[in-house]
């Protein structure tokens, strides 16, 4: 036969098929192979969460684009020198409960001013078009009367975000003489100008930060985690290919095709919140923030890009921690998870640097810096806890030979050999705990101020109501004096000049003194505190604050006192409504509020890191439940054999303790120590907060139950596959 006839000879492993032979035979393998159910709804949840966590950034950043967009084309521009204004502007704030919000006065000075953005038309005097949040969550204060008769609601395209508070009025008479030099004149609108929710967020940076700490950080831990489920098995498989001369791509396909199906689902599990986000609006829980579905939408090429690359990770992760290790010339590949890699090593001391080097930056660097190194932490300190951990079961194991103990013989070696159970462990406990802490120090941080307006919210209620004004007249003043709920009591601070420097005084008629049982006479008196609203006075603007009657209205100061025997929030609401009708420029709240007010961004922030850290919780209770089951499973898998050779399943517990339960203690111990120390570097650089010892040790004595209930779980599940085990072909 010539050569022209003869067959071509084909290399091995070169068909044009054979990585679809390779899937396929990866994904059989996987069906087959002992907890391929678990190893499925591992991958599953894991890229689920990783997906989630991802396209939470997207959804985030489409956010911040919108409303930034949106807060531009709504901004005043103020009327240039020779300019003809269209329209008149004054921004206030307001609130509803501690949660403050703006409203801004208008007024047209031409036929053809624009309205502001997201309303239709100008109110007529005396209306008022509120948010729909606004009217939402402020009906039960009034709000749809405080302002004026309520003729609309502002239009999407006029909010930050669906979910802002905000409000525009049109007084009943426009603004005149003094009055209108507190007005900004306008020529339309189209610059950034700061209002509502564009003062109160956190900068992007920041966000994402949080999201990739509190929810990315324990979704990548759920996908190493997910991707070492049931290792023992396909590292077998991944040395036999080996030995039998396979490629790493050709390995790496057999990898792939037991992930493949289990990937995709996850992925696309977790696009389905972010499909939801684009079809109607959804309000995130504890933030109460909603997304805007325009936002969202616009941003959906990206959004499959990034599902796209969570989907390439996740595969990348699947062939990564499964390829096989260098062998150093012997036949018998060693496995990649018998030894930790260095880098992590340095990873870690690079974290802790940064977190020693954000002690000497400023505040708001401070704090990226300070979660830059805290996730680094995080997420490197297991593998120290590793690396100690196969110390320490070199350590059990002579000790065990020592005292003839089979059970810390078998378990320390068992730790010796596989400090990755440790490293999976360690990762849930340390993460876990820390999070916890974290979203205590957040939640604990308030000022002294802030709780001092606490306190005398809690002892006389509402029954001080603080009026401050860009001035008045004594129409303004009478007006605003009738509008008053019956038995409120109006009064003036005012200053007076004395050798000693500026005196803080409180004028008002004779009657209102006698009630509030101070001294009626026109010599400024010390204050006695004998009705406890007058000792909350004193706490607030000083204890040498006198009082003085006077024959009209001092008017040294620009700011009211009403006081009145009612304490419950419809006094708060009745006296607002008639500051913010009656006077020309005003604010109103309750003795001490505006700190009360000045800590609701902090407020805010905590409630998003409740949120983000609430979900990195459940997200690592998932993890810890998917890896316990899984050293379940392997523990009595490999145990199993033992009680043919003893005929005894007591050495089970035994093994278990000292396998799993002291690693776990162990890893719970320095978990402590390094989140103490964390801590204590956070609270130095903060004002406010406090660490709650108590809770850091609840916890810990939690994780360390946790780890005595996952040993004898451990036990009784192995003595239970003991009994039934048979040998079988693996």
């Amino acid at each position: 036969m010539s050569g022209a006839d003869s067959p071509a000879v084909r290399r091995p492993g070169s068909g044009r098929r054979l990585w679809w032979q390779l899937l396929r035979v990866g994904a059989s393998a996987g069906r087959a192979a002992r907890g391929s159910r678990l190893r499925f709804l591992a991958l599953l949840l894991a890229a689920a969460f990783l997906t989630t966590a991802a396209l939470a950034a997207v959804a985030a950043a489409a956010a911040y684009e919108g409303r930034d967009a949106r807060e531009r084309a709504r901004g005043p521009v103020l009327a240039a020198h020779g300019q003809a204004p269209v329209a008149l502007w004054l921004a206030t704030s307001d609130s509803i409960g501690s949660t403050p919000h703006w409203f801004v006065k208008i007024w047209p000075l031409t036929a053809t001013a624009p309205p502001p953005p997201g309303l239709n038309a100008w109110p007529a005097p005396g209306e008022a078009v509120l948010s729909p949040e606004l009217a939402r969550v402020g009906a039960a204060e009034g709000i749809t009367s405080r302002y004026g008769r309520v003729s609309g609601v502002i239009g999407e395209s006029g909010l930050a975000s669906p979910a802002e508070r905000l409000a525009y009025a049109r007084p009943l008479k426009a603004p005149e003489g003094k009055e209108r030099e507190d007005w900004t004149p306008i020529s339309g609108y189209g610059r950034a100008w700061g209002l509502g929710e564009a003062l109160t967020v956190q900068s992007l940076t920041m966000m994402m930060t949080g999201i990739g700490g509190l929810l990315g950080l324990p979704a990548l831990a759920f996908c190493v985690i997910a991707v070492r489920v049931g290792s023992a098995p396909r590292d077998r498989r991944t040395q036999l290919l080996g030995a039998i001369g396979a490629g790493r791509r050709h390995r790496a396909l057999v990898d792939l095709g037991e992930a493949l199906l289990p990937v995709v689902c996850g992925v696309l599990a977790g696009c389905v919140p972010f499909a939801l986000a684009t079809a109607v609006e959804v309000r995130l829980p504890e933030t109460g923030f909603v997304l805007n579905r325009h936002d969202v939408r616009a941003v959906w090429p990206l959004a499959l890009g990034c599902a796209a690359g969570v989907f390439v990770l996740m595969l990348a992760m699947v062939v990564a921690l499964h390829r096989l290790g260098r062998t150093k010339g012997a036949t018998r590949p060693r496995r990649l998870a018998e030894r930790v890699p260095h880098w992590r090593f340095a990873g870690l001391g690079a974290s802790v640097v940064v977190l020693l080097a954000g002690q000497f930056v400023h505040s708001k660097a401070y704090i990226i810096m300070f979660a830059v190194g805290t996730i680094g932490c995080w997420a490197f300190l297991p593998s120290l806890i590793g690396r100690i951990g196969r110390r320490l079961g070199t350590g059990m194991a002579a000790a065990g030979r020592r005292r003839g103990g089979i059970g810390m013989l078998v378990g320390g070696r068992w730790t010796a050999a596989h400090p990755g159970v440790v490293i999976r462990l360690a990762t849930a406990v340390i993460i876990g705990l820390g999070l916890g802490v974290q979203l205590q120090l957040w939640t604990s941080r308030s000022s002294d101020m802030v709780r001092e307006a606490d306190a005398t919210r809690s002892r006389i209620g509402t029954g001080v109501t603080v009026v401050r004004t860009g001035g008045f007249t004594d129409a303004d003043l009478a007006r605003f004096g009738a509008a008053l709920p019956a038995g409120s009591d109006l009064l003036v601070v005012g200053t007076q000049e004395t050798e000693t420097g500026l005196l803080t005084t409180l004028d008002g008629p004779c009657p209102a003194m006698r009630r509030l049982h101070l001294s009626c006479t026109a010599a400024a008196l010390p204050m006695t505190p004998a009705d406890p609203r007058v000792g909350e006075l004193l706490r607030w603007y000083g204890t040498d604050t006198r009082t003085a009657v006077t024959p009209g209205w001092r008017r040294a100061g620009n700011t009211l006192l009403v006081v009145s025997a009612h304490k419950d929030t419809a006094q708060l609401t009745a006296v607002k409504e008639a500051a913010f009708t009656a006077l020309p420029h005003a604010e109103a709240g309750a003795l001490g509020d505006e700190w009360v007010l000045g800590a609701s961004n902090m407020r805010r922030n905590v409630r998003w890191v409740m949120m983000l850290g609430t979900s990195g919780l459940l997200v690592l209770l998932a993890a810890a439940g998917v890896s316990t089951m899984a050293e379940f499973r392997r523990f009595s898998t490999a145990l199993a054999p033992l009680v043919v050779l003893t005929g005894r399943t007591r050495v089970f517990r035994s093994v278990a303790f000292w396998h799993l339960t002291v690693p776990m203690v162990f890893s719970v111990g320095v978990a402590m120590v390094f989140i103490f120390w964390d801590s204590t570097l956070f609270l130095s650089r903060t004002s406010g907060g406090h660490l709650s010892t108590g809770l850091l040790l609840t916890g810990g004595a939690g994780a360390a139950v946790l780890a005595l209930l996952t040993g004898a779980l451990a036990s009784v599940v192995t003595t239970r596959a003991a009994r039934r085990w048979r040998p079988v072909a693996d």
